[in-house]
């Protein structure tokens, strides 16, 4: 499960993005600003790093997806998928990266394709009581397996920016992230696993991720 908090976070995620995507070969033909959709997070085994995924629309209507990664300190050697630092009103200081470049949300997305895993359950502080939040998003892994992906080593990771998506390989692992999601009779054949979701405003499945 993931805990939230009653929180300022300065600056919010969409105004750190804001000086970070115009960058991304992914986000090339978009504009800005983004606006918020929906989120989904992933449970990290270790209870360190906050694992989460945004669905923004982008200002000339395209929905995209990022995910991100919160820290409480910095990842060595993960400098180059470092998005910026926010100051979280709870949790002091975090490292913000881009998911792709983490091995927390590596093994968090694989183990979730291959396992049939879902989204993580939603928990938040209110006056020091624990509530459940409904997600915005809802995601499910293709997958039957049991046992889960162990995070690759961050000197493994090599990740490729294209035209609509992310490439990353790590060892043995291959993964290909669509930037904008796709409808699932275009996912690739090659495709040995997926992640489809669903979320608000949206009823439509979605190809998320996949291996392969």
């Amino acid at each position: 499960m993931a805990l939230l908090y009653q929180s300022e976070i300065r600056p919010s995620k969409i105004e750190l993005l804001a000086g970070w995507v115009p960058g991304r070969a992914w986000f090339d033909g978009h504009s800005q600003p983004l606006s918020p959709l929906a989120a989904y997070r992933f449970d990290d085994p270790e209870g360190e790093v906050g694992i989460e995924t945004l669905i923004v629309l982008s200002a000339d209507g395209a929905v995209l997806q990022i995910p991100l990664t919160y820290r409480g300190a910095p990842l060595e050697g993960a400098e180059q998928w470092l998005i910026g630092t926010m100051q979280h009103s709870k949790l002091g200081d975090r490292w913000v990266y881009d998911g792709t470049g983490d091995p927390a949300y590596l093994a968090a997305v694989a183990t979730a394709i291959r396992t049939g895993g879902e989204q993580a359950e939603l928990l938040i502080e209110i006056d020091g009581v624990m509530t459940t939040r409904e997600p915005t998003a809802r995601v499910t892994g293709s997958g039957r397996e049991t046992v889960a992906v162990p995070p690759p080593a961050v000197d493994s990771i090599v990740t490729t920016d294209e035209a609509g998506d992310t490439l990353v390989e790590a060892g043995e692992l291959r993964l290909r992230l669509p930037r904008q999601p796709l409808a699932p009779e275009t996912s690739p054949d090659a495709a040995v696993g997926i992640l489809t979701g669903t979320w608000t405003g949206s009823s439509a499945e979605s190809v998320l991720a996949y291996l392969g």
